[in-house]
């Protein structure tokens, strides 16, 4: 095992001693400068190029099971605060940037990012070349790693390289569960605007379960702001306790994990609804991927996943072409949609998935996060076309 020269925030080497370590699987390691809540986190590595929304990032329970590298060097600069938190806690086990996050300047900051990840259990490593990590993740796929940070600076590396080693990846894990509610409950909080922040629905709206799978609260007001009546259910919720609500729309969100092993017990689920009823369907990431299992696609594990804020997606419905948020490990495999479901979205980057619809009847979904506004507006009209369809369903019910 040779030892790794990854450089200190100031470009040049270590001029003090290293108190983190990143270590992967195949025996490569960083030493850099730790910072955030000390411990030891081993999960899969991934990166993300989003140059802002780190905060969000990190609360987002798709990123369970993984530490994130973050490729802007800007990570920090603009603090934290309780609005942007997409999760009560964050998730992503763990963050590997560039520079060590420096003193936030921004209006809406109440803390720093070190300080919250230090009270929030965790992990950060900074100083390290996260170019060369995010080349070597690109041609050799997402590495599982272990990252420790020690304020002593003692790292038993042989440890730590089986600790990496030893970890089972995502391929079969179930992380839906993990991250799911453990009770229903009613949302009605919409999207931020300026200068109220955010602000309650009120009044009548469409009655719709949201199944979370990990589902982010900015979806969650994305769904009340375009009009919707919001009853957030358990990952693990059957058709019959949905249908007992009598909803007018199920939206499936996104969440983290294998989709072959959460779709053991959601797929039975959402196929047992599409043959009770007719009701619209919706989804989002995993949702998405649950969505084309039941209608009897399959799903793959890619090679380092897409994780950013600048992902171009056409929509064949329209021949627009959206910039996108986007965060996965897994893909729908376009190669196995069945009959009567088409493919309504594609990446221009690499072509996969991003989207399905079945051609006679309002369900559909989309790999991409629309809540997440890169754009910054480019696919809120998804949560409308899904208002639309829930309120041409109730049109055509006699009076």
């Amino acid at each position: 095992m040779t030892e790794d020269t990854s450089q200190g925030s100031d470009g040049g080497n270590f001029t003090e001693k290293p108190t983190a370590c990143l270590m992967l699987a195949d025996g490569q390691f960083f030493f850099g400068h730790g910072f955030g809540a000390e411990g030891l986190a081993v999960a899969e590595l991934c990166f993300n190029t989003a140059m802002s929304g780190y905060q969000e990032i990190m609360t987002d329970p798709s990123y369970a099971g993984q530490i994130v590298t973050f490729t802007f060097p800007h990570i920090g600069n603009v603090g934290v605060n309780p609005e942007d938190d997409e999760t009560a806690d964050p998730v992503a086990a763990g963050m590997v940037v560039r520079w060590n996050p420096t003193e936030p300047s921004n209006w809406r900051s109440t803390e720093r990012l070190d300080a919250w990840l230090s009270r929030r259990g965790r992990i950060g490593i900074g100083g390290v070349d996260t170019r060369r990590l995010t080349r070597a993740i690109r041609h050799q796929g997402a590495p599982h790693v272990a990252l420790q940070h020690s304020r002593d600076g003692v790292f038993d590396l042989e440890a730590l390289h089986k600790a990496a080693k030893a970890f089972p990846g995502l391929e079969g894990a179930d992380l839906a569960k993990d991250v799911t509610c453990a009770q229903s409950y009613r949302w009605d909080e919409m999207r931020w605007a300026w200068p109220e922040g955010y602000s309650r629905r009120e009044g009548p709206g469409h009655k719709v379960v949201a199944i979370d799978y990990g589902a982010k609260r900015n979806i969650l007001r994305c769904l009340a702001s375009a009009g919707c009546e919001v009853t957030v259910m358990p990952a693990t919720t059957t058709a019959d306790e949905i249908l007992a609500l009598n909803p007018e729309g199920l939206f499936l969100s996104n969440g983290p994990g294998d989709p072959a092993a959460t779709g053991e017990y959601a797929v039975p689920m959402i196929r047992e609804i599409l043959d009770r009823t007719d009701i619209p369907v919706f989804g989002i990431c995993l949702g998405h991927q649950m969505l084309a299992l039941a209608l009897g696609a399959r799903t793959l594990k890619m090679n380092h996943g897409h994780h950013g804020a600048n992902h171009p997606v056409k929509d064949h419905t329209t021949g627009k072409v959206e910039i996108t948020s986007m965060n996965h490990g897994f893909a729908v495999d376009s190669q196995t949609l069945p009959e009567g479901v088409v493919e309504t979205h594609v990446s221009l980057f690499d072509g996969s998935n991003c989207g399905i619809a079945m051609r006679d009847r309002p369900v559909f979904s989309v790999q991409h996060h629309p809540e997440a506004s890169p754009g910054p507006q480019d696919s809120f009209y998804l949560f409308e076309r899904f208002v639309d369809a829930m309120r041409a369903r109730a049109d055509s019910v006699p009076a």
